[in-house]
């Protein structure tokens, strides 16, 4: 069978028996090993935020490049994960409520909490492991300006706070830049797919649409620059891991924006063709 016959098939089959009432409960258990490994990863960023940091050596010599003013986050921590993922679910809410297409809700929200919280391991894993010192570490170390090295090695001896210390070894990667790719660009590829970018008609305003998610997390990640809490590296890093994991979680529960069935997820459309008789 083509696939301009089996998008016409799909096209005549409704939508509006799939919903969380009739089929939550069926989907959830089917899910419930997902849920679970996505609680543990949620844990596992938890423990590597606790733990202490590679200390990577800091010298007299390097603190050129490393007293950049110490100031606050024109994006906030806690306005990270309501632009990277409570915007996101909004929107797949919303189609929710006008298709009425529960396998869409449930996989949209899963894959960006599995793009979100793998992102989050390997930005967090990494940062621990590297230690890199950020652009404020010299007034994290010196609050008061007084600087102090040893005499030998000419390492820093920091009399700051030890938690701000601690957050001053964490630059490489970004996890501001990481975060907000790992859930904007996941929610591009979902908006590719749901307004058919790659239709052939010709309409290039929907290119724009599907840019803004991404311009908003470029837009996070060079603010991290502004406020010296990241090197450039750092913030282009975490965009590459962000998008990365966001493709292949989007992948994993979708098919590609062009492909013929490419509007809703695989669950959904091995269903509607085992219904119609077709596989």
């Amino acid at each position: 069978m083509s696939s301009s016959e089996m998008q016409n098939i799909m096209a005549d089959i409704p939508l509006g028996c799939y919903t969380i009432k009739s089929h939550g409960a069926q989907i959830a258990r089917l899910h419930m090993y997902d849920w679970i490994i996505l609680v543990l990863l949620a844990v596992i960023d938890g423990l590597l935020n606790i733990i202490e940091p590679f200390h990577r050596f800091v010298g007299k010599d390097m603190m050129t490049d490393l007293r950049y003013p110490l100031q606050g986050n024109t994006v906030p921590f806690w306005a990270v994960p309501v632009i990277g993922i409570v915007l996101p679910c909004a929107i797949f809410g919303g189609i929710y409520f006008k298709k009425k297409n529960f396998y869409d809700l449930h996989h949209g929200i899963l894959g960006i909490l599995y793009s979100v919280l793998i992102t989050a391991v390997i930005t967090d894993a990494i940062k621990d492991g590297v230690g890199r010192p950020r652009p404020d570490f010299f007034w994290r170390c010196f609050p008061d300006g007084k600087d102090l090295y040893d005499n030998v090695t000419t390492g820093v001896l920091c009399h700051g706070e030890k938690s701000v210390i601690k957050e001053g070894h964490k630059s490489f990667p970004s996890g501001h830049a990481s975060w907000s790719f790992a859930g904007l660009g996941f929610l591009t590829w979902y908006l590719t797919g749901k307004i058919a970018v790659f239709d052939r008609k010709g309409h290039i305003a929907k290119l724009c649409i599907i840019v803004l998610p991404l311009l908003t997390a470029a837009l996070v990640a060079v603010s991290r620059v502004d406020d010296y809490w990241h090197h450039w590296q750092d913030v282009f890093a975490g965009a590459i891991i962000g998008l990365t994991v966001a493709s292949f979680c989007y992948l994993q529960f979708f098919p590609y924006p062009f492909d013929a069935d490419g509007l809703w997820p695989y669950a959904y459309n091995t269903l509607q063709l085992a219904e119609a008789g077709i596989a």
